[in-house]
């Protein structure tokens, strides 16, 4: 069995059209022929991802959810757009081939991006995949380096400089989704209202105005198939943005579940954070402010 992450059957309801599929894969790329095979990959909590084949060239195609969906989410031309912009400074992220806003083709905004082919580290490592706890050691600090490398990215006179508000951006975040969690609270969910409060007590100042991923975790990252410590993709970037980068830091590490959490979170637990060789929460954050020494002081 490969190590590889392979799409698979299309779920129910999630087909695409075959026959406009070829037609605009066959119309925005030369040289494509026959029919195509649509597979589609089995992670991702949000937008949908599909493996489009022609004879032995695999594309990958990103579309929103189907049904009704929030105006503002899901926005595939803006995720597109900054990851065309940052190509060229951080080269992980996979080249944009095509972008499509005629709805009369698939029935929303769609691209297509080329497949980096290659291992993606979900809830377990592959069970083929035997490393080593020093390996696995290196490998944690080649994610986390991919984050640092990120944040270090100069956006100031390039299109990335337009997806910022402006200094407070932690206030937008805290403010912003108390907000929205008191107006979509259900009379059987908890009102949190000490933990909306603390957090507003305890809300520091913007460290810095870099680009954030926002979801960046290791089912997010591809990993050289030849080399596993090697990140060669850092995938998902729909909700990135100009922000704080401890904020991203933070973001990451409520997914970071280690070996001596208790049940409950273990339960909850997406990635393979857990597994001996990989640092703790408190070893990312001490490793993270050592490599950005200089640059947050």
């Amino acid at each position: 069995m490969s190590v590889i992450d392979e799409a698979v059957g299309i779920r129910s309801g999630e087909e695409l059209d075959a026959a406009a599929v070829k037609e605009f894969f066959q119309d925005q790329i030369e040289g494509l022929e026959g029919e195509p095979k649509i597979t589609q990959f089995p992670g991702g909590a949000s937008n949908l991802t599909y493996q489009i084949t022609f004879g032995d060239q695999d594309y990958i195609l990103r579309r929103p959810p189907f049904g009704k969906i929030a105006k503002s989410a899901h926005d595939m031309l803006r995720e597109a757009n900054i990851m065309q912009a940052l190509k060229p400074v951080y080269p992980y992220v996979p080249e944009i081939l095509a972008t499509c806003d005629d709805h009369a083709v698939l029935g929303c905004d769609f691209y297509v991006m080329e497949k980096l082919t290659g291992i993606i580290p979900r809830q377990n490592m592959p069970k083929e995949l035997e490393l080593s706890e020093t390996q696995t050691r290196e490998l944690c600090l080649s994610v986390i380096d991919k984050l640092i490398e990120l944040h270090s990215v100069k956006v100031t006179g390039t299109p990335l400089e337009r997806l910022g508000k402006g200094e407070g951006y932690v206030e937008r975040q805290i403010s912003g989704w108390s907000d929205r969690y008191v107006k979509s609270k259900t009379p059987d969910a908890t009102d949190f209202e000490s933990v909306m409060e603390w957090l507003k007590t305890n809300m520091p100042k913007d460290l810095g105005q870099v680009l954030i991923h926002n979801d960046f975790r290791f089912d997010n990252v591809v990993l050289n198939p030849e080399n596993p410590n090697e990140v060669i993709g850092v995938l998902d970037w729909e909700m990135a943005t100009i922000g704080d980068p401890l904020m991203d830091l933070g973001n990451s590490l409520a997914y970071w579940v280690q070996a001596d959490d208790e049940p409950q979170f273990q339960m909850m637990r997406r990635q393979p954070t857990h597994i001996k060789g990989m640092l703790t929460r408190s070893e990312v954050v001490d490793y993270y402010l050592q490599k950005n020494r200089a640059q947050f002081g």
